[in-house]
């Protein structure tokens, strides 16, 4: 018999026909269309996005059953989807969009010791009242290794997750810390490593976390006197995500509590995945304690993409949104968007989102209006480092004579004008901006701030300095 789209599909068909109810075949199988058959990809056509939807949600797991029967462990599937609103009147109306061929993420579950005093252990996330403690992993499946392309620019964090992914705990990658600007892709690493982990290990307890949430429990935890309980919690986790680790930054309680988690966790051969938009080296108000830690697995750095990889995530993104795109406008999005991916893509949904809802083309001029906004509106974004070597410059001195204890008024002037920005333009507590413009505290930080405004209304040629560096710094 001729292997094609129709045969294989009608196998497919009698296999899923005898595991489900009749109703539900009739309405979301009789109406599918084998269209095409390439190698291990079948193509079918179904009548609606939402039909699609609908499909992937609750009858991936029979669709995938039944494809591996028919076409082996490496078949695929593919969509071919009616849509209502297509994205310019004269494209066909049907899209491909790839099936994302995966389960939902299950609950997991740890058992908790009873203690003999009836004790329940809280679990930050749920109180329970059971002995079985659920824990959602809170990972999102869709930030995947599948999705996640591959380049000289991240090429060794991603080399490393998926080395992680295949033996949490047994790498010398323990800690393994991701670091890199805005929009690189820290966080989809993070989330694809414990989504990997989680297909691979069913029974590990793999729990994603920001810092900000992390910081927040502990607080909780402390007014409610159950701080035993909080760390006794964490340490029940195979593998531990925690996002944005930098916000730790001059917590001193909350990085206490984390230095015995991570001492046990490391201990006993769970993994620790962090992530930071700084290297460790650069982390200020992060006791040293911690910090050595950090450097006893891996740091690995993901850097803005180069050419190449920006268009292969910009095609990567057209195919999973099932939008064909002319090659010169991907081409022309990929050498004007160089900061970051988050960027890239947001002018991928701009275009798909004015084509679709104003009826226009996908045209380079469309593409040239949209990144002209996307370029304008990005600021560069402002470290409290290059703050100090901009005043240091534009006071003809060094950055040592900057951070000086020296009362010199134009060294002090300078040095308080610092902080001022500093303050204004960067998310950094007060604290640490002291600490890092020649180790003063958050009082003096403060008066400094006091003094620039009052100084800004009173003095001609201060106010001068201000609008100088004001324009400098934001550009």
């Amino acid at each position: 018999m001729t292997v094609n789209a129709d045969s294989v599909w009608k196998e497919c068909l009698s296999f899923i026909k005898d595991n489900i109810k009749p109703q539900a075949y009739k309405t979301w199988f009789e109406p599918i269309k084998p269209v095409k058959l390439s190698g291990e990809a079948l193509t079918i056509q179904v009548p609606s996005k939402f039909f699609y939807e609908w499909l992937e949600e609750h009858y991936i797991k029979l669709l995938r059953v039944a494809l591996v029967r028919q076409l082996g462990n490496e078949a695929k599937l593919i969509y071919d989807v009616k849509m209502e609103n297509n994205y310019s009147s004269n494209r066909p109306q049907i899209v491909k969009i790839p099936s994302a061929n995966r389960d939902p993420l299950k609950p997991q579950k740890v058992t908790v010791p009873l203690e003999s005093n009836k004790r329940e252990l809280r679990n930050p996330f749920v109180i329970p009242g059971l002995q079985k403690v659920k824990i959602e992993s809170q990972l999102n499946p869709n930030y995947n290794f599948i999705n996640f392309i591959e380049g000289d620019s991240n090429r060794l964090a991603r080399s490393a997750g998926m080395a992680v992914a295949n033996k949490p705990g047994g790498t010398s990658f323990n800690p393994l810390l991701i670091y890199g600007g805005v929009g690189l892709g820290k966080t989809h690493l993070a989330h694809a490593i414990g989504v990997d982990i989680k297909d691979k290990y069913p029974d590990k307890t793999v729990l994603y976390i920001s810092s900000e949430k992390f910081t927040q429990q502990f607080i909780d935890s402390v007014k409610s006197n159950t701080r035993n309980d909080f760390i006794h919690f964490y340490q029940m986790i195979d593998v531990l995500i925690i996002d944005d680790v930098q916000f730790l930054s001059g917590k001193a309680g909350t990085q206490d509590v984390f230095f015995h988690i991570f001492n046990h966790l490391h201990q006993n051969g769970k993994q620790v995945i962090l992530t930071s938009d700084k290297a460790p080296v650069d982390m200020q108000d992060i006791e040293q304690r911690l910090l050595s830690r950090f450097k006893w697995g891996l740091s690995a750095e993901l850097q803005a993409p180069d050419y190449e990889t920006r268009i292969s995530i910009l095609q990567n993104k057209l195919y999973r949104d099932g939008v064909e795109m002319p090659e010169e406008i991907v081409e022309y999005i990929a050498k004007n968007i160089k900061s970051n991916v988050r960027e890239l893509e947001g002018v991928i949904i701009s275009m798909i989102a004015q084509a679709s809802f104003n009826r226009r083309e996908f045209s380079l001029e469309l593409a040239k209006q949209i990144v002209d906004k996307f370029v304008k509106n990005t600021k560069k974004e402002v470290s409290i480092d290059y703050i100090q070597k901009e005043v240091s410059k534009y006071f003809d001195m060094d950055v040592a004579t900057l951070q000086s204890k020296t009362r010199k008024r134009h060294i002090v002037q300078a040095r308080q004008l610092a902080m001022f920005f500093a303050k204004r333009l960067t998310k950094t507590s007060l604290a640490s901006i002291g600490n890092q413009i020649g180790q003063r505290d958050h009082a003096t930080v403060l008066h400094a701030c006091k003094t620039v405004d009052n100084l800004t209304e009173t003095d001609k040629q201060f106010r001068k300095y201000v609008d100088d560096l004001t324009k400098k710094l934001t550009f």
